[in-house]
């Protein structure tokens, strides 16, 4: 496994990344002892550096992978929504017992969308610079789909991560192409910037041609990087196997290949909306009292289904 530094934060992560939003209850739902032990076997293939949220609900996942491991085996960037000083308190203490360390590697803003939105977040980023100062975590940054956010982060002192969509079709990149994408991203990596990639495959939209997509995102040499959602050992073989350079099982690639993921809506869905407005593709609209996806637009995220008070919608 490659390794490399995150930006100037002193991080070396490993080139794969553990996406671990498709093992939670959004998506795949394994049980705690699967999902766990799906992690640990990613350790012990030599990735080191794991993706997660609060918004994923998967602490409890990660904190079990690590038992028995020694300290730092792992680096951990999690993300949290919090805007005020206060949430952002609430965000990294939840972080910390849920994880059960005292200190998490890096903390990023969700889902940051523009200069604007990075200044409507400011008492947050103050609090998480001086949860850096005190060594509760060593790194902040944002994630985002927009390259907007890309360029405005480029420029802040205060943000030493990114993490964007990058893929060949730019699927999720809400704002432009993407070849913008990669612009941004340029100049932000040039400013010393730590960049990590999400959603090489689009969400699992271009399955069907993982390899060329992997292909595709490790040839960015800006990128350090890259998320990838494993739920399950076949997946994790693949693709370890596909980023250090060696041969697939073809009876495995042609399995995975055939693999296509979609946006499962419950058929006794009530309508409520609570899906439509968490959606930042506009991919879910209300039809028939009931919520309906256009699967062009959806990018398989999964965030829908934790505003659906009842799970009737989730990523199968």
């Amino acid at each position: 496994m490659e390794y490399r530094y995150l930006g100037q934060t002193g991080l070396k992560v490993s080139r794969l990344c553990f996406g671990s939003l498709t093992i939670s209850r959004l998506q795949a739902n394994l049980p705690i002892a699967e999902g766990s032990g799906l992690i640990g076997k990613a350790m012990d293939r030599g990735i080191n550096f794991l993706d997660t949220a609060e918004l994923y609900d998967n602490y409890e996942y990660i904190k079990e992978a690590m038992k028995g491991r020694p300290s730092g085996s792992l680096i951990i960037a999690t993300k949290t929504y919090a805007y005020s000083r206060e949430m952002a308190e609430k965000s990294l203490r939840k972080a910390l017992d849920g994880l059960g360390l005292d200190h998490i590697d890096l903390f990023l803003l969700h889902e940051q969308e523009s200069e604007l939105t990075l200044k409507g977040h400011y008492q947050a980023i103050e609090y998480f610079l001086r949860a850096r100062e005190k060594g509760y975590i060593s790194a902040f940054g944002v994630s985002t789909h927009h390259v907007e956010c890309v360029k405005a982060a480029a420029g802040w002192d205060e943000i030493q991560v990114i993490h964007p969509i990058v893929n060949t079709r730019g699927l999720g990149i809400t704002d432009g192409s993407i070849q913008d994408m990669l612009k941004a991203i340029e100049t932000a990596h040039n400013k010393g910037k730590g960049i990590y990639a999400m959603k090489p495959l689009g969400g699992g939209n271009m399955s069907g041609s993982f390899r060329e997509c992997f292909d595709y995102v490790l040839g960015i040499s800006h990128i350090s990087s890259i998320a990838v959602g494993m739920q399950c050992q076949e997946e994790l073989e693949t693709n370890v196997a596909i980023f250090e350079n060696r041969p697939v099982d073809p009876e495995i690639e042609i399995v995975l290949s055939g693999r296509k993921r979609r946006l499962l809506i419950e058929p006794w869905c009530e309508g409520c909306g609570n899906c439509v407005s968490a959606c930042r593709q506009g991919a879910l609209y209300i039809q028939d009292q009931k919520a309906a996806v256009k699967p062009e637009l959806c990018t398989l995220c999964g965030y829908c289904a934790a505003k659906c008070k009842n799970f009737y919608i989730k990523v199968v």
